[in-house]
Parts: structure tokens; C-alpha cells; sequence
């Protein structure tokens, strides 16, 4: 099956890279419509894709008799409505994470999706970076016994002067950061761990001074701006989505772990691992930057470290959209994330922001 795609959010900092991977998975896929609110962005993408329809309305997209793939990479806000008609019309499914604003919308999305019988896909990326893959055959193997603790730190400083965009706002963006990194990382537990979190408290806040306001700027434009350095004046506001979190947590199986997630400009990453994981008979942490892997054993004092080739994810419809999809249409089982993984995402998601909005 050649999927014929139509992309809503085209041009923005998620969408355009996903189109260059569908236009080089030609093979497997076309681009037939886009949709985007810039019209100058819009004509530039479609010469790019050789798509023939463009709108600023998405259900223009989903409605389109020759889209049978719909891909939703708009603010969070957005995504409800596109997906429930994709579910409606039978189209298959690409949704960014997370999938909803609050964890009522991911279930009736999720609940949709089943009873439409839809293929699906929801891109928790962790999962196919080789360190992450090879921590998780570590654990199966039980080298470190069972595991018992846990510590995740997800941090993606932004520029300090980086304009603002969607993402700051709290009434298009989920939960902030808890949201938009925090369900990549909550992902990565589960499938670490192989459980999912019973309990959470959380504390949050937006950490980042006021940022210059230049309009509806996508957030390439807002870190290229970010990164020349443009100055703070008079349109500048702050942040009302959460851009800090520290999250205690419990799994069913009885793990414990404390996951800190950030975009704060303040906090670096690189210092310390992704990922540090304590079982019984040892602990291993988990560096995505440098891609190694540091084992202590509890009978040695001694240090192991592992480097793990990484020659990036390559073209990640082609190596797992695609082949997930084909599988979900046919009937059968995938490993691969999709609208299930995205709702209790945001179970974890949602509980967390409300222990840190209610204190």
C-alpha cells in the first residue's frame, strides 16, 4: 500500500521535517495536501512536495477524497477535532504527542480510534535510540536484577531571549513541558520498565523571564531569532505553560523514580545522564549525548562503560511509521507507539500538572 498523505500543521517546526522524510520515502508514500495558517510558508512547502492542494482548513485535508493518512502535527489544542473526523472518515493516523489537551480528550481519541479500526501511529522517538534500545536488552537480561529505582532528566534548554511561541501558551499547549517532553519521557519508562505509574506529586512552575513577542512565529524562526540574539523590549510576556517540573512517581510493579523535565534556558543538559536505573544487582545510566552506557555492579567496584554506535534515526517513516502502519491495517500486532501509548501518556501527564496546579 502507497499512502497518500495529507499534513496538517505542513510548515511548522514539526511538520516540515516529517515531509522531507515522506517526499524521500517515495516508495512508500506521496504528499497530496497540506495545510498550514501561512499562506507565503504554505506555496513554498507544497513546491516542495509537489502537492497539488493547500488550505489554511484543515478539515479541507481530512475531508479530501484522496488523503487516506492523515498526519496531525498542530499545537496541542488542535488536535481533538482532527482526529475524532479521522476516526469518523477512516482515515489512518500520524499524531503528535501529546495526543490531547487533558486526559478526557486522549481517551475518547483512543476510544474512536479503536472502534474505527484505524491504523495509527503516535512518535515517542526515545524508543528507537540505540542507547535507550540497549539499556532495555540489559534489563531483560536481568544483568541488573530487578529493578527497583529509577531517575529521568529531560532537559532541552531554549534560548534565553527566544521569542515566544504557541508552546509558552497554556491554553494551546497541554501542560508545557510536563506535556511535550515529560510524555516522550513517561514513554520511555513504561517501556523501560515494562509498568505503568499508579502514583505521582509533582512541582511545576515557568521559570523563564518574559520573552519578546513577535506574533505567530513557529518555533524554527522563534530559536533562529533566540540564537541571534535579539533583545527583551517592550512586546515581551511571560510564559504561562509550565517550562520546569520535578515528578516523584510509583509504578505498579513497585518501582519509584523521580523524573525532571525542563526547557528552561538555565539547565543544561549533558552534565549528568538521561537515565539512571538501580536494580538489585547493580545500576546502569543511560548518556544520549555521548551514547554510552555506565554499569556498577554490586560485586565490583569497577566502572563498565559501553559506547553504543549511533548513526541517527535515519528516515523514521520509512524504518517505522510506515511498516507499523501496514501492520495495524492488516490486522496484526506492532511494537511501535500508537493512540494506546499516547493515552496513558497523558494519564501520567495530566496527573502530574494537577498535583503541581493544586500544590
Amino acid at each position: 500500500m502507497k499512502f497518500r498523505v495529507g499534513v496538517l500543521g505542513a510548515t511548522g517546526y514539526i511538520g516540515t521535517p516529517y515531509r522531507r522524510e515522506i517526499r524521500e520515502a517515495e516508495n512508500d508514500a506521496t504528499i497530496v495536501a497540506l495545510c498550514g495558517r501561512r499562506r507565503n510558508l504554505l506555496e513554498q512547502a507544497a513546491a516542495e512536495d509537489q502537492a497539488r492542494f493547500v488550505t489554511d482548513d484543515w478539515r479541507q485535508v481530512v475531508m479530501h477524497p484522496e488523503v487516506d493518512l492523515v498526519l496531525v502535527c498542530t499545537p496541542d489544542a488542535l488536535h481533538r477535532e482532527a482526529v475524532m473526523k479521522c476516526a469518523e472518515l477512516g482515515k489512518h493516523l500520524f499524531c503528535e504527542k501529546p495526543v490531547g489537551m487533558n486526559v478526557l480528550e486522549a481517551q475518547e481519541m483512543w476510544n474512536a480510534v479503536k472502534t474505527a479500526k484505524i491504523a495509527h501511529f503516535v512518535p515517542f522517538w526515545t524508543r528507537y535510540v540505540p542507547a535507550f534500545v540497549r539499556a532495555r536488552e540489559i534489563l531483560q537480561q536481568g544483568t541488573i536484577g530487578e529493578l527497583k529505582a529509577l531517575v529521568f532528566r529531560w532537559h532541552n534548554p531554549r534560548p534565553l531571549n527566544m521569542p515566544i511561541t504557541w508552546r509558552d501558551d497554556a491554553s494551546l499547549s497541554s501542560a508545557g513541558s510536563v506535556a511535550d517532553v515529560g510524555s516522550h519521557a513517561y514513554d520511555t519508562i513504561r517501556w523501560l520498565a515494562n509498568s505503568n505509574a499508579v502514583r505521582v506529586t509533582a512541582q511545576a512552575n515557568v521559570i523563564t523571564p518574559a520573552k519578546p513577542d513577535l506574533g505567530p512565529i513557529n518555533l524554527s524562526e522563534a530559536l533562529a531569532a533566540g540564537n541571534a540574539g535579539i533583545q527583551v523590549n517592550s512586546r515581551s510576556r511571560k510564559g504561562t505553560a509550565f517550562d520546569y517540573a520535578s515528578i516523584a512517581f510509583e509504578l505498579a510493579n513497585g518501582v519509584v523514580g523521580t523524573l525532571v523535565v525542563s526547557h528552561a534556558p538555565f539547565i543544561r543538559k549533558g552534565l549528568a545522564p538521561d537515565v539512571e536505573l538501580h536494580g538489585t544487582l547493580g545500576s546502569l545510566a543511560v548518556d544520549r549525548i555521548r551514547s554510552t552506557i555506565t554499569m556498577a555492579r554490586s560485586d565490583s567496584d569497577q566502572l563498565e562503560v559501553e559506547t553504543i554506535p549511533d548513526p541517527g534515526f535515519g528516515n523514521r517513516f520509512s524504518k517505522y511509521v510506515f511498516p507499523a502502519l501496514r501492520s495495524r491495517i492488516n490486522g496484526g500486532w506492532s511494537e511501535h507507539p500508537g493512540m494506546e501509548d499516547g493515552y496513558l501518556a497523558q494519564i501520567f501527564t495530566d496527573a502530574a500538572a494537577e498535583s503541581a496546579r493544586s500544590r
